[in-house]
């Protein structure tokens, strides 16, 4: 049976390693280091490694896999597949397995190659994704194309739903070419450059909502992100973190972007550039999540005549 390491780090990436676990002899997995979580700062493993501990599988987390790769060669693995791992490969790696480097990756590339993916896509409104399956080089997601899979983006999809659609496509789609693979079957596609495009991880400012846009790309920016890390906007110089939300039906005409159109049962409306996007879901500012309805009975009404949001 084919000798294969795994590389991977968070929830996406379970059910391509369960699957390769239920198919495949898994000699070693490769994870990021623990993270220290919460308020009490306690270490915790990643979700990948909690799976292959569970399986009796041996765990590497090296901190900087460029200069500390030499026990992932040891295991003289056939084949290293990664998905969502957190670290550049080396070369050195890429080019020790006589079955090659295969990162499953959640888009169609040449689109959306770098660490945020999924977030992107929903972020810029895409109709649809989907999973590819590469050869890895060097370079961010520039490898040849073995396959991919479409997959339908929802308007109720947001990032958390999206994703779990993903990582069952990514299990499915991996386990349907790896036998290709194996039995030389398989294409090789080079990318067209032509039509790259990236999707660099989510940073801290990236988060923020942008109220002078229109209320669908709000909409958009907020399911890219929900419910990690959780798009946000300044109310009273505070944050206010936003999980849920949808395009209302008030038109802006001379009123401010960031003031309130209206407070209706489900929500509170805000204006954006043209139409009002009704928040539903909110945490405030060193609280715990709750509904913006919750949020909005909590605070005077003088204190909202003048209100507007950033």
């Amino acid at each position: 049976m084919k000798k294969i390491i795994f590389m991977g780090t968070p929830e996406f990436s379970v059910p391509v390693l369960e699957g390769l676990i239920e198919n495949y002899e898994v000699v070693a997995v490769v994870t990021q280091p623990d993270r220290r979580i919460g308020r009490k700062q306690e270490l915790v493993p990643s979700q990948v490694k909690q799976l292959a501990l569970k399986n009796k599988i041996p765990v590497l987390q090296p901190i900087k896999i460029k200069e500390d790769y030499e026990e992932i060669l040891s295991y003289q693995p056939d084949m290293i597949v990664t998905c969502a791992y957190g670290q550049i490969i080396p070369k050195e790696v890429l080019n020790f397995p006589k079955d090659g480097c295969i990162n499953v990756h959640a888009s169609l590339l040449p689109l959306l190659r770098g660490g945020a993916p999924i977030h992107k896509a929903l972020m810029e409104g895409h109709e649809k994704t989907g999973i590819t399956i590469m050869y890895m080089d060097e370079k961010m997601d520039t490898g040849d194309i073995i396959t991919q899979e479409e997959v339908k983006i929802s308007e109720t999809d947001n990032l958390e739903s999206l994703q779990k659609k993903l990582s069952i496509t990514g299990k499915e789609l991996l386990l349907k070419t790896l036998p290709l693979i194996f039995k030389g079957e398989n294409e090789r596609i080079k990318q067209d450059e032509k039509k790259a495009t990236y999707a660099y991880t989510i940073k801290k400012e990236d988060e923020k909502l942008n109220l002078e846009k229109s209320a669908k790309e709000v909409w958009n920016h907020i399911r890219g992100l929900s419910e990690e890390p959780g798009a946000y906007l300044l109310w009273n110089h505070k944050i206010l973190k936003v999980y849920q939300a949808y395009i209302g039906e008030k038109r802006r005409t001379d009123q401010k972007i960031g003031s309130l159109s209206g407070i209706y049962k489900d929500g509170i409306g805000i204006y954006c550039k043209d139409l009002e996007i009704i928040i539903q879901e909110v945490k405030p500012e060193g609280k715990k999540k709750m509904k913006a309805k919750d949020f909005i009975n909590g605070i005077p009404k003088e204190k909202l005549k003048d209100f507007v949001a950033e």
